[in-house]
This record gives structure tokens, sequence and C-alpha cells, in this order.
């Protein structure tokens, strides 16, 4: 005789369709798109589109493009705004570093620290970035009609709350 499992059996469906494994892979798609789109962009630098194209860069570098502010940011900060650790971040940074995307500059406010800013190349890519972000947005909307886009914007917009 067979014996009974050591727990009801249930229907665990639920763990493949809960609302967070749902915006995990909606944001992996989307950061996906992005970057498939910036890799086509005529005015990505030929360079960094290459390392695009090679799965060199990856949705974590997108990290520094979306919390790196215009005037620069300290390196604590740009971790922190990514939920990353400083080490983590430290290291995408001198990835975008090496590949001519940001530079480390002394801050003026205090001469221990470094400022992480965004270079020429890393300006355009910026602007890339955003034109993708704009497509993959009007993809989206084109694939789920402009009322569910919206609702869907208004909800994360607030569950998420106010931005970093």
């Amino acid at each position: 005789m067979a014996s009974a499992p050591p727990f009801p059996v249930m229907d665990d469906r639920w763990r493949q369709t809960h609302l967070g494994r749902l915006l995990g892979h909606a944001m992996r798609r989307f950061d996906a798109r992005v970057l498939a789109l910036m890799v086509r962009d005529v005015e990505v630098p030929l360079a960094l589109s290459n390392l695009a194209a090679r799965n060199q860069v990856s949705a974590a570098h997108i990290h520094i493009t979306r919390h790196l502010a215009l005037e620069g940011s300290r390196l604590t900060e740009l971790a922190q705004q990514a939920g990353m650790s400083k080490q983590a971040m430290g290291d995408l940074v001198d990835q975008c570093a090496a590949w001519g995307l940001v530079t480390r500059d002394p801050d003026p406010l205090d001469a221990r620290a470094r400022r992480v800013r965004f270079t020429p190349t890393g300006l355009a890519w910026l602007a890339a970035f955003r034109r993708a972000v704009a497509a993959a947005e009007a993809e989206f909307q084109a694939e789920v009609g402009a009322d569910v886009a919206a609702v869907v914007m208004i909800g994360l917009e607030t569950y998420a709350g106010p931005a970093a």
C-alpha cells in the first residue's frame, strides 16, 4: 500500500502567475527590448552598438543609464537608487568607464569623493535609451491597447510610490 504524500496535493499554478513573478518577467522583457532597439539605433556609437549586439551590455548596465543624474552622482547614491551594493555598482561603473560612457571626476563639494558623470558618448547612449524606451512603451501600448496601457502605468506608479 502506497503511503500518502507528507502534504496535501494543492494547485500550485499560483507560483507561476503571481504579481511579483509577472512584474519580473515584464521588466526583463522590456529591458531586453530596449537593448535590442538600441543595437539598431544609428545614433548609438558603433562600438557600443556592437557590445550590445554581442550581449556584452546587459540590463544591469541599464541601471547606470536609468539612475545616473545628469549633473553626476556619487557611487553610493547610484548604488542606492539602483538597489545594488556599492561594490556591484562600482564594477558596472568601471565597465561603463572603459567603454567611454562615464567618467569619475573629483566631487567639487568633497575632495575625498568622486562623482560619476556621463561623457559625451554616454549622453548619446542616454539619448538612444530614451528613444528605445519610448519605442518599447509604444509597442507595449499597441500590444495591450491604449486603455490597458494607461491603467497599467497608473497602477504601477501608485504601487511603486514616489520615484527616488
